[in-house]
């Protein structure tokens, strides 16, 4: 390998003992540490692994990664020591299109897919890319664009110099999903969960249950309070909803399932 496997999965241990491992997939221009705290509330016997892109937090230094491709790319070939254990996916927004593209590769290359997939904040692959293209925009329409998104504090936004270290960085994750090109392929055979939040505007309950026709297996759809960064405010309530998917047995159901608010709708 030409990169430190733990500078791509911290907390990432080859000989680990753990039963199962949950890596976690960052939104863009997020980093590992959006998932500092759950590693403190699952189990020792999971063992959870954020994943860290190159160009944030401890790899600050690195350019980053403008196209899925490369990115699931490189990840294929770092993860690969670390699936002699189960695992699971979880990602959001960004995150859980990598997480997505990242399953699908590893089942071509490994033959091997993760126990549970969870996509939060994120519309179906399959569906259209229908909204503003923000990549290419000048600097003050861009932060304009981001500040109506409500994903980055205000005291950022007006740091002119912190804003011109994060500029390339964020330009390089929304190009990432600007210039996605969904390919269709055989669907997963794992259960894939999808989160969202109740007032995210740019996500649609509609697009969410579109994530369905990726598996052939289990499908369940979470709503939580909140706007597309609902992942902050309901971080406990999606750590327990993860835990219980992989901790408890449902009885096999002859149909896929949707979970909305509560109620259980068959499709």
């Amino acid at each position: 390998m030409t990169t430190k496997l733990h500078s791509w999965f911290l907390n990432a241990n080859v000989n680990s003992r753990a039963n199962l491992r949950l890596f976690c997939f960052p939104y863009a221009g997020g980093g590992a540490s959006v998932f500092r705290e759950w590693s403190r509330f699952f189990p020792k016997d999971v063992e959870v692994c954020p994943v860290q892109l190159p160009g944030r937090e401890s790899r600050g230094l690195e350019s980053p990664m403008t196209s899925l491709s490369q990115i699931v790319q490189a990840i294929v070939v770092e993860i690969g020591p670390l699936l002699q254990t189960p695992f699971v996916f979880f990602g959001h927004s960004m995150g859980a299109l990598i997480a997505y593209e990242t399953a699908r590769q590893i089942n071509r290359k490994y033959g091997k897919q993760p126990v549970h997939l969870f996509v939060s904040g994120r519309s179906g692959p399959g569906l259209p890319y229908t909204k503003k293209k923000l990549h290419q925009l000048p600097d003050d329409e861009f932060k304009m664009e981001l500040k109506r998104m409500n994903g980055t504090p205000e005291s950022v936004l007006q740091h002119d110099e912190l804003m011109q270290l994060l500029m390339p960085r964020l330009r390089a994750d929304f190009e990432v999903c600007e210039t996605y090109s969904y390919i269709q392929d055989q669907p997963l055979r794992c259960p894939i969960s999808a989160f969202g939040g109740n007032a995210d505007y740019d996500v649609s309950v509609a697009s969410l249950a579109a994530w369905n026709e990726q598996t052939n297996n289990e499908f369940f759809l979470h709503m939580f309070d909140g706007d597309h960064f609902f992942l902050h405010n309901q971080q406990e309530n999606i750590m327990q909803t993860v835990y219980d998917s992989f901790h408890k047995v449902p009885a096999k159901p002859t149909q896929k399932q949707v979970v909305h608010t509560g109620n259980v709708i068959w499709l």
